[in-house]
C-alpha cells in the first residue's frame, strides 16, 4: 500500500496575501542567473481584453491579441513588485522589449507557473546561427 499524500488547503488570507508578497525565482540563460521578482494581481489590476475585438478577429489575430494580453499581465506583475521592492528590481517595462527573447519566454513562464528552462527556444535560436 502507499501512502496518501496529505494535500495542503489555501486559507482566503493566504490567497489574499499572494497578491501583496513579492515573489522571487531566477531565470537561467546560457549558464547565468537573472533574478526576478512580480506580485500576483487582482482583478482590477489586471490589463484588459477588448473581447468584442477578438470575437471579430480571424485566429491570427486572435493569437497577437492574446499575446499582447499576456505581455502586458506580465508586465503588470513585474511592475507591481518593483513599486514594492524597488531594490530587487531587474526587469523593467523600459528593459523588457530590449531582453533577448528567449529570457521573456521563461520570465513569462516562471511567473505564470509554466516554468520551461527555455532549452527549447536556445535550440531553435543556434540552429539559426
Amino acid at each position: 500500500m502507499t501512502e496518501e499524500k496529505k494535500k495542503e488547503i489555501w486559507t482566503i488570507d493566504e490567497l489574499v496575501e499572494l497578491t501583496e508578497k513579492v515573489q522571487t525565482d531566477s531565470v537561467t540563460y546560457l549558464e547565468k542567473e537573472l533574478p526576478i521578482q512580480w506580485c500576483d494581481l487582482v482583478e482590477s489590476e489586471e490589463p484588459k481584453v477588448d473581447l468584442a475585438a477578438v470575437d471579430s478577429a480571424d485566429e491570427t489575430a486572435k493569437q497577437e491579441i492574446f499575446a499582447k494580453f499576456g505581455t502586458q499581465r506580465v508586465l503588470a506583475m513585474i511592475e507591481k513588485a518593483n513599486s514594492k521592492n524597488p531594490e530587487g528590481a531587474t526587469i523593467t517595462r523600459d528593459s523588457w522589449e530590449k531582453i533577448p527573447a528567449t529570457i521573456r519566454w521563461q520570465l513569462s513562464g516562471s511567473i505564470l507557473g509554466n516554468k520551461d528552462s527555455g532549452e527549447n527556444f536556445r535550440r531553435v535560436d543556434e540552429k539559426r546561427d
